[in-house]
């Protein structure tokens, strides 16, 4: 794929971008408020799954790993 292939897909989905928000219709500094608040959210969602989704799953397979019965190697007793 060349370089002008590229460029015009990044440009045909950003035009898909406006698009879908309707962003085409707003005044060039409404346009800039709205992609600095939709970038913004965007960040905190996946700086928030990056820090809590992986908590959330360790604890969800603890949980179920107690509930089915598994046992940790370090809390099974050592039988000579």
């Amino acid at each position: 794929m060349d370089i002008k292939h590229v460029k015009d897909y990044l440009y045909w989905l950003y035009y898909q971008y406006l698009l879908i928000t309707c962003c085409y219709v707003l005044e060039p500094w409404e346009q800039s408020m709205f992609h600095t608040i939709f970038i913004t959210v965007f960040a905190m969602v996946v700086y928030t799954a990056y820090v809590f989704i992986p908590i959330h799953i360790h604890l969800a397979f603890e949980f179920f790993s107690q509930l089915f019965g598994d046992q940790r190697e370090s809390t099974v007793a050592i039988m000579n």
